[in-house]
């Protein structure tokens, strides 16, 4: 199931949703090459969020893989910044478009109930709080993390508090067969928490692979931080704000 569209409005220009996908795509251009190497493969090791090296949990000199024929060996210095660095940056197309798409739907309106700059902040805010939860799970990895996911999943926790009701459209893929059908925000956006939940329990001890705690870790703090960074004067006049 992929969400493609929502039935809620959105009313201020979501400028900061659309300068967070441009810049997004710039890192993915620029820096990363559109997925080619060397780039992917030095922007990954050098700006990705590395838990051994920013907490030094792991001998200076360390080398793992982080693609064919590509090594990155820590250094004696933390990166410091890579826990903003990591939000722009990803591993493959699939992982931008998907996540990408999911900001474009989510956060028109998320930011819509609090302002651009605070929009901005509550983002980068859950980014955080998502590289926190994924460095906490495994304080030893020498696996850089990568993705805006953490953040998004921040996005969509603020989302199903402030619409639950609201109907998203999905795309089904059975087998041949392609469909489409509405849920209710609270069951689509449930089901994915659930997903990354179970997901994080059978990660546990596992090395690489997707950073289902950095998702539940920026799903909480977006839930939690609604109630700080929404804005009731410009959620008055949306139609599906609440359970009523």
């Amino acid at each position: 199931m992929f969400p493609i569209s929502d039935e809620n409005p959105h009313f201020l220009t979501p400028w900061t949703t659309i300068g967070l996908i441009v810049l997004n795509i710039l890192a993915w251009t620029f820096v990363q090459g559109l997925g080619t190497e060397p780039k992917l493969g030095a922007s990954v090791c050098t700006l990705g969020l590395v838990p051994g090296e920013l907490l030094q949990t792991l001998a200076v000199g360390t080398r793992f893989e982080v693609g064919p024929g590509m090594l990155c060996v820590l250094g004696d210095t933390p990166n410091w910044f890579s826990p903003f660095s990591h939000m722009f940056l990803h591993g493959g197309w699939l992982h931008i478009i998907g996540n990408m798409w999911f900001l474009w739907i989510f956060g028109t309106n998320v930011e819509d109930s609090m302002g651009h700059a605070r929009f901005l902040g509550f983002y980068l805010l859950c980014g955080l709080a998502a590289a926190a939860l994924q460095i906490f799970s495994d304080p030893r990895s020498g696996i850089p993390m990568v993705g805006a996911s953490g953040a998004i999943g921040g996005v969509m926790g603020a989302y199903v508090l402030l619409y639950p009701k609201v109907q998203v459209k999905m795309l089904v893929f059975l087998g041949i067969f392609v469909t489409t059908f509405s849920v209710p925000a609270f069951w689509m956006i449930g089901y994915w928490f659930v997903v990354q939940f179970i997901g994080g329990m059978g990660s546990i001890g596992a090395q690489g692979g997707v950073a289902f705690w950095a998702h539940v870790g920026g799903f909480l703090a977006g839930a939690a931080l609604i109630f700080l960074f929404r804005d009731p004067e410009l959620l008055r006049r949306h139609p599906y704000y609440g359970w009523s």
